[in-house]
């Protein structure tokens, strides 16, 4: 009996030590894949940590980004990332979720151009709404303004719409451009000649500034004051051509005097985007 137990330990002894000998390397293999893959878990699992996180920082940056006043604005250099605060004046456009508004504080105006927005926040940009927009300061022809833009609405902000300020007597002055992209006001302006039509009579206006356009382009138009002539545009993503401003200036006869407001926009000189004409006389 106790060589039949003996015998059996032996051989078990002998099972146990073949089946070691012939499955270690598939140990060493299970072992070394167990420690891979949870290696793997890990990276995986601090890659997926890592990524809000990513986010969380961006948006904690822009959230503590520094707001610069008007000053700091129009001092910062070209191409420099921005900061700041103001209150939608006017919406020009939207397309393919990029929208382009008149801003403006109690200090200056800004022209945000295709800043990100969506259809639906693009319907919460209502005149009056105070946001925080960060993006790049650029320049084009002479038109300061905040291009790749993004946006936040500063909620429990009470609205502030700006009263146009008269800029006639800063015609053909260096200071005007310190106006520029505020809403102002043009008064006791003369309706001029804009061009001739076909029979060689003067017109008022232009469909395009080289009267290449038709119903629903860009108007021009020009007026003079002191003995200088200055022109106007109707913008017609700013104001299209169910806008009654729109139609004012298709009304317009040389002559007339008018008083204006609108957006003084820049662009190889002066070239306000004209809202609302009412003739005086």
């Amino acid at each position: 009996m106790k060589k039949t137990i003996s015998m059996v330990l032996v051989l078990s002894a002998a099972c146990a030590l073949s089946g070691c000998a012939g499955g270690s390397g598939t140990s060493t293999t299970a072992a070394e894949t167990t420690a891979a893959e949870t290696t793997a878990a890990e990276t995986s699992a601090e890659e997926t940590t890592t990524a809000p996180e990513a986010e969380e920082t961006t948006d904690s940056a822009e959230a503590n980004a520094e707001v610069l006043s008007y000053s700091d604005y129009m001092a910062a250099e070209l191409d420099s990332e921005v900061t700041i605060q103001a209150y939608v004046q006017a919406k020009q456009s939207w397309w393919e979720d990029q929208a382009t508004v008149y801003a403006q504080d109690q200090d200056g105006g800004y022209f945000i151009y295709n800043m990100a927005c969506t259809e639906d926040e693009y319907e919460l940009l209502q005149p009056g709404t105070k946001i925080q927009v960060n993006g790049y300061k650029s320049e084009w022809s002479g038109e300061i303004e905040i291009v790749d833009g993004t946006f936040e609405v500063l909620e429990g902000e009470e609205p502030y719409i700006a009263e146009a300020m008269d800029v006639t007597d800063l015609l053909g002055t260096e200071d005007l451009i310190d106006y520029q992209n505020q809403f102002v006001a043009f008064t006791g302006m003369t309706v001029e000649a804009a061009g001739q039509d076909e029979s060689g009579n003067d017109v008022a206006f232009l469909y395009n500034w080289d009267g290449s356009g038709t119903e629903g382009d860009d108007l021009y138009f020009n007026a003079s004051y002191n003995g200088e002539t200055y022109t106007f545009t109707i913008e017609s993503y700013l104001c299209d051509s169910s806008t009654d401003v729109y139609s004012a200036v298709k009304n317009l006869q040389v002559g007339q005097t008018i008083d204006m407001e609108g957006f003084l926009y820049w662009y190889e000189g002066v070239n306000p985007h004209i809202t609302s004409v009412t003739v005086v006389e």
